[in-house]
């Protein structure tokens, strides 16, 4: 005999962020739902990640009644931006946090837990979608249907797969953790690439001694890189950073791109599986939280009408009216950032103007856009080097 498990209203495949934030949305829109959380591993667990949370996804997270989710943890306040030596450190207009996976996600499904979600440990490995008689559904390796289904499974989906839909581009990344040095404390560290672009190397103090450390890439079409040489890299942009480090952890970023257009129907891609990482900064967390809290209102909704067929297409609509405008600027920024001068470019800007720094900021982290004053920072930086004199000329 089926248990309510086995057909739940919403079931949301991973319990990651994303899906834990689809569960809080669908509850907090309809409390009564029965929604089962799905995920392969136990919590807490490790996840591999920058551990960056901006200030943006707490907002988000308490619209559906999440709160002090962070309040226990050291905020950092201070960006520091490099390449080759040249950059900008400022103040953040509203501090971040550096947050192990370990720690964010075992809370976020807690949250979901106490909402009414219920978790199980099950690793999806196949699903159908039963557009037949008895109304439809989505079936999950032939044992739980659920007429709506989340795919918040990570960068390298099964439930995207079996819908047939692709991501574009793919970063790859190494983190581990390492004592912070002098030198970094209290702040994160971004330094980009001078030989291989786009690239950068990270480290984000945690506030409890230890960084989160990382050096990650875009793949192009030859053989990837291994971890001896991704370590290499971190180390010669950031020295020291490795010193003593643990707990390496490779991962792959699928990244956003100019159009985004999720599949409509039962199924709901959120996140990574969505192919939601920003091309500019490898920051994903604001957006799976935000997809996450759309898809789980959309099935929600759709529920609650009699329409579960409806809800991709509601989705769709409401995450593409609030995170379109900003993915295109971020597909530029991505673009633009390929370019060693564009790229220095915006450090100097950031340098000299705030505005422009907490612009940037905005658009690496949540959903910013291109301001007029970014625009006007990186004019005025090109023109100042096109009229730099050359070494022999000064």
């Amino acid at each position: 005999m089926a248990g309510p498990l086995d057909r739940p209203d919403l079931a949301v495949v991973g319990a990651g962020p994303a899906g834990a934030a689809a569960a809080l949305g669908a509850l907090h829109a309809e409390p009564g739902l029965r929604v089962a959380l799905l995920d392969r591993a136990d919590f807490p667990r490790d996840k591999a990640c920058g551990d960056g949370v901006a200030p943006h996804v707490l907002d988000r997270l308490a619209e559906v009644g999440v709160t002090g989710l962070l309040d226990d943890r050291v905020p950092v306040a201070r960006l520091r931006l490099d390449r080759g030596g040249r950059g900008a450190e400022r103040t953040m207009a509203r501090p971040s946090y550096v947050v192990p996976r370990r720690v964010l996600d075992a809370r976020l499904v807690e949250a979901a837990q106490e909402a009414g979600a219920v978790l199980r440990r099950h690793r999806v490995r196949d699903l159908t979608v039963d557009g037949g008689a008895g109304g439809g559904g989505v079936v999950l390796d032939g044992e739980i249907a659920a007429p709506v289904v989340v795919g918040a499974d990570g960068a390298r989906s099964v439930v995207r797969r079996r819908v047939g839909w692709a991501p574009g581009a793919t970063a790859l990344a190494l983190r581990g953790y390492a004592p912070v040095t002098p030198a970094r404390e209290g702040a994160q560290v971004i330094a980009f690439g001078t030989a291989r672009q786009p690239s950068y190397a990270w480290s984000f103090d945690r506030g409890d001694g230890w960084a989160n450390v990382g050096y990650g890439e875009v793949l192009g079409d030859g053989q990837a890189p291994g971890k001896g040489e991704l370590i290499g890299h971190l180390e010669d942009l950031l020295p020291g950073t490795t010193r003593d480090a643990t707990d390496w952890r490779g991962h792959h970023l699928p990244l956003s791109g100019l159009r985004w257009r999720p599949p409509s129907g039962r199924v709901l891609l959120v996140g990574d599986a969505a192919g939601l990482v920003n091309p500019m900064t490898g920051e994903g967390i604001y957006y799976a939280v935000t997809t996450g809290i759309a898809a789980g209102r959309a099935a929600a909704r759709a529920l609650a009408e009699g329409r579960p067929a409806r809800a991709g297409h509601r989705y769709r609509r409401d995450a593409r009216a609030h995170l379109l405008p900003h993915l295109r600027h971020t597909a530029a920024a991505g673009r633009l950032s390929r370019s060693a001068p564009m790229l220095d470019a915006g450090l100097a800007a950031s340098a000299r103007d705030q505005r422009v720094f907490d612009d940037l900021v905005e658009l690496g982290l949540a959903r910013g856009r291109i301001s007029p004053a970014v625009v006007r920072g990186l004019v005025t930086s090109l023109a100042r080097a096109l009229l730099r004199p050359l070494p022999e000329e000064r």
